[in-house]
């Protein structure tokens, strides 16, 4: 599949996402998957496996596909090590993928996984470029700090049912 059709086809499903049909979209979601299949792109995995996070109804489910997506990072960055560009855009996916992470966690009345995973998204939030999608991250980890009471072990209770998830 070529990567352009791919990603224009991964957007109109986030349209329709946006429009309403979360089921619809989860199920157009996964038929991407099945076709970019276990070895395709792992950019593009990350991003398909972010936005079928988001259409989730289950949490657990949600933080299955957020810790795919971060897997699928991972590996995306090994493979652009040194692509340049690429790399840069790999680590700017990581403190989006760490506060959503932390948010699962959050939600799932984990607190301290959410602050471990809160404390990467700080931790990585320098990669971030001075633009509305940076500043939209940072954002929700300011959000995500309060909720936890900042990561210092106060207010773990606030944080279980977690804030709104970041979309991004």
């Amino acid at each position: 599949m070529a990567a352009e059709d791919l990603l224009t086809r991964i957007g109109q499903v986030v349209m329709l996402h946006h429009a309403g049909d979360r089921e619809e979209a989860r199920h157009r979601l996964l038929g991407l998957w099945t076709e970019l299949g276990e070895h395709g792109d792992p950019l593009h995995r990350c991003t398909l496996a972010r936005c079928l996070a988001d259409t989730q109804d289950d949490p657990e489910a949600e933080l299955a596909w957020d810790l795919r997506a971060l897997t699928a990072a991972e590996e995306a960055g090994g493979d652009r090590a040194t692509a340049g560009e690429g790399a840069v855009a790999v680590r700017a996916l990581y403190p989006a993928l760490h506060v959503d992470l932390a948010a699962d966690y959050a939600r799932l009345g984990r607190p301290d996984a959410a602050r471990v995973h809160l404390h990467r998204a700080r931790s990585a939030a320098g990669t971030l470029a001075d633009d509305r999608y940076g500043a939209g991250v940072r954002s929700a980890i300011r959000r995500l700090e309060r909720r936890l009471g900042g990561g210092r072990g106060d207010g773990g209770g606030e944080g279980a049912a977690g804030p709104p998830r970041q979309r991004l």
